[in-house]
């Protein structure tokens, strides 16, 4: 079982800027509690995204040597994946492809043909540079466009990236329109015909709903999962304000098993995220 855990996330959408030495603090916290992977930062430009233009500075006040945790860096063009493959740190470059052209176009500046042709080039300069390129299927679940959505063709993008050798592939749930139908209905196909390529999920989430989403995903598959504390963060584009992030708490509370946490640094760290976000 793997949980990301995605300050990236929480602190991208945040309008006054949070502190370069406060966001190290908080994810040298996180670093401690031992999630598989720590989606910390973007190499995207600083007009796009200004809360997080300072990422290489941030990366540089990590303390990676007595933590186990791979970090994950948001890329969005080959400009931005060369700049992270500068980094021996960096372990995944996480690109978002949309099911949805028009997002597609908002969020990279691209149609999906193009940007296809975009991972093909960040895949190669990924094993080139002993990255891996995990790639994020957005609107995997509907859109607000009124576009034309069917899960044939998050199976026909997953076939393409299937071709392309990518290795991770995240069902990104971008606007919380998930339900537990088409969750069970996309993991049972895609983990089951793709048995190489680990499907994980980015969901976005209502406090209620949260529950009967992982339980969907898990149930048909899934065995990797994004979130962040306290849901902190979410998706601009969700009709709905009270759509964040999957609560890390709540997810961790879903499981049986042992994940392998350090629990009271996991507390610490929950304490630490409303100084950073309140």
């Amino acid at each position: 079982m793997k949980i990301i855990e995605c300050p990236r996330d929480a602190m991208q959408g945040v309008k006054e800027f949070i502190p370069t030495k406060k966001k190290i603090d908080y994810i040298n916290q996180l670093l401690k509690v031992g999630f598989d992977t720590i989606d910390f930062g973007s190499f995207v430009s600083p007009s796009v995204i200004p809360q997080l233009k300072d990422t290489a500075e941030v990366l540089s006040g990590l303390d990676l040597i007595s933590n186990s945790s791979k970090l994950l860096s948001i890329i969005a063009n080959i400009r931005g994946a060369e700049d992270a493959c500068n980094f021996e740190e960096i372990n995944y470059l996480g690109f978002p492809l949309s099911v949805s052209e028009q997002f597609q176009q908002r969020n990279t500046n691209k149609s999906i043909i193009y940007a296809l042709k975009t991972v093909e080039e960040i895949q190669n300069l990924s094993v080139k540079n002993n990255k891996e390129l995990v790639v994020y299927l957005s609107m995997a679940f509907g859109n607000p466009y009124d576009e034309n959505y069917h899960p044939d063709i998050v199976a026909e993008l997953t076939q393409k990236l299937h071709q392309l050798e990518i290795k991770t592939i995240a069902l990104s749930d971008t606007i919380g329109v998930s339900k537990p139908n088409n969750i069970m209905s996309l993991f049972s196909i895609l983990t089951t015909e793709y048995p190489t390529i680990e499907i994980g999920a980015h969901f976005h989430t209502t406090a209620d709903k949260w529950e009967e989403k992982v339980d969907a995903a898990y149930k048909n598959g899934c065995r990797r999962f994004d979130s962040a504390l306290k849901g902190y963060g979410g998706c601009p584009m969700a009709d709905d304000v009270l759509t964040g992030n999957m609560p890390t708490e709540k997810l961790i509370s879903y499981f049986t098993e042992d994940l392998g946490l350090n629990m009271k640094e996991m507390e610490k760290s929950l304490e630490m995220s409303v100084s950073v976000f309140a």
